[in-house]
């Protein structure tokens, strides 16, 4: 047993100092992490491990779906093998070192393990693509922009809107080289720039390039108005604007009377005017403008070509509003003319023209419907007021209102009326009341008056005969008094004090017959 023990170390022994003698150890790639295109790297492979005066063959090899041999190098008792290269860009990925005996097929070959190495291109040649279309269009569109390079790797790109970064959003999609905007507006114009950024160690490359994009606005619904002029004293013209809130000029605008064309212009202004003969009083027509800055045109709404003179009775009237007690501190005065297309108002307080505002009043002019003056009741308010309307474009002659004068105990006066109301309103229930009250007294009379207290009590005691009542329970005295309470008699039908005598007689002679004959005809 011992023999078979000696027998195993010793082969053990002898397998071991064999491997020292041929086997190769584990290569170490020796070289930068990063280098630049173009620039000339050594790297090297280096042993550890080698068995002496073997020949041993050293590989850089570059690992990817089919592996490329990069250089190699010959290493004669462990002597490190410099492998020289000029950086491409290919060069980048994972490396490895790979040691084989030239001599000596006993011995395996070795790999070391993985070198990454990072290569750097400068960024060259930037160039802006609008892949949308049109550099120039209209709102809405899509604005898409690719920025290119002639050569660079691992680059970072930043674009700018004239001069500004442009963030995501959800209608700016940024993705790396791509510049993507939904929906566009005439705020996305402007210089968009792309920059291209890489670097090397300390140093950076950037190469840039812009383009100028224009987003036009689409003109808007134009609206149409028009004033008077006075030519002289017989002629008159209307000044027609048409004007677009919105919208890139050059604008053409065309004024059209119903079918026919007026006029038309095209202006680096957003609002055109045009010139139409007119006659006062006359219906002539109908009038559109038409907007177009070249995607879509858009129309007005009509309106009327008339003119009426302001004419008819000036009418004014007022509300007002109460504070405390019941006592007027504010006034309100309306003007309003007969008839008039284009009224001009002005206000009056002793003669005195009243301007837009004042310590105690404010003109509020509603044209051409109205106008309104607020007042402050106090004593800088008290006067004598009116209006005058004329045409504003001819304030040669004018319409006046009814004078009216006006002051805090004026107003207050005007209190009386309402009590007056009220007061009527009570005296008018009071009166209605009592003409019932009357009525119900004259149809209980009339009911009951036909009919004598003896008719009545006996009627009552006819009743009582048929529920079988005890009549001994009655004396005179009771009987007597239980008439004159009962309530089924109206005041007004009661007998006077010389009729009890002969009603006492009749009583008791009707109580001797109920007793002769009880069953008689007086109780069935």
């Amino acid at each position: 047993m011992f023999a078979s023990l000696f027998v195993v170390i010793l082969g053990f022994c002898t397998c071991s100092k064999g491997s020292s003698r041929s086997t190769l150890g584990r290569p170490e790639v020796i070289g930068p992490s990063e280098a630049l295109v173009n620039s000339i790297i050594d790297f090297q492979c280096e042993l550890k491990i080698y068995p002496e005066n073997e020949n041993i063959l050293l590989q850089l090899i570059k690992k990817d779906n089919r592996d490329k041999l990069l250089g190699e190098s010959t290493s004669l008792n462990g002597e490190v093998g410099t492998i020289p290269m000029v950086i491409a860009p290919y060069h980048e990925g994972s490396l490895e070192c790979v040691a084989k005996a030239q001599n000596n097929s006993n011995i395996e070959p070795t790999v070391s393990y993985t070198h990454y190495l990072k290569v750097v291109e400068p960024v060259e040649g930037a160039e802006i693509a609008v892949r949308s279309g049109p550099v120039d269009f209209f709102e809405g569109k899509t604005l898409e922009l690719h920025c290119e390079l002639i050569a660079g790797n691992h680059v970072s790109y930043e674009w700018l809107l004239n001069g500004q970064h442009v963030s995501q959003s959800p209608l700016h999609h940024v993705a790396d080289n791509n510049l993507l905007i939904n929906r566009t507006t005439s705020k996305d114009s402007g210089s968009y720039m792309c920059v291209a950024t890489n670097h090397f160690n300390k140093t950076n490359f950037t190469s840039s390039s812009q383009v100028m994009i224009t987003v036009k606005d689409v003109v808007s619904i134009p609206d149409i108005s028009f004033t008077v002029l006075k030519e002289d004293s017989h002629n008159y013209s209307a000044e027609v604007t048409c004007q677009s809130t919105k919208g890139t000029p050059p604008v053409t605008f065309s004024l059209y009377n119903r079918t026919e064309l007026v006029a038309n212009i095209t202006i680096d202004e957003r609002n055109a005017t045009f010139k139409v003969p007119l006659v006062l009083g006359q219906h002539l027509g109908w009038l559109q403008c038409q907007a177009n800055n070249g995607d879509r045109t858009e129309f007005s709404q009509w309106i009327p070509l008339e003119v009426v003179p302001v004419g008819g009775p000036v009418m004014m009237h007022y509300d007002y509003d109460f504070g405390e007690n019941y006592a007027v501190i504010g006034l309100r005065f309306y003007c309003k003319a007969a008839k008039g297309s284009l009224p001009q108002y002005r206000w009056f307080l002793n003669k005195t023209l009243l301007h837009d505002r004042g310590s105690f009043y404010k003109v509020v002019n509603q044209p051409p419907e109205q106008s309104i003056l607020l007042l402050s009741v106090g004593r800088s308010s008290a006067g004598t007021y009116h209006c005058e309307v004329s045409d504003s474009f001819d304030n040669t002659s004018s319409k006046s209102s009814n004078w009216m004068y006006l002051n805090k105990e004026v107003l207050n006066r005007l209190r009386v009326s309402v009590v007056a109301v009220v007061f009527g309103c009570f005296t008018f229930l009071v009166v209605l009341v009592s003409i019932c009250c009357l009525l119900g007294a004259m149809f209980r009379r009339r009911q009951y008056g036909g009919s004598s207290l003896l008719s009545l009590e006996m009627r009552g005691m006819g009743a009582a005969c048929e529920d079988e009542l005890d009549l001994s329970e009655y004396n005179e005295d009771a009987d007597l008094e239980t008439m004159a309470r009962g309530g089924e008699f109206d005041q007004a039908s009661e007998a006077s004090v010389d009729e009890w005598p002969q009603i006492k007689e009749e009583k008791k002679s009707w109580r001797m017959n109920q007793l002769r004959d009880p069953e008689g005809s007086h109780c069935s």
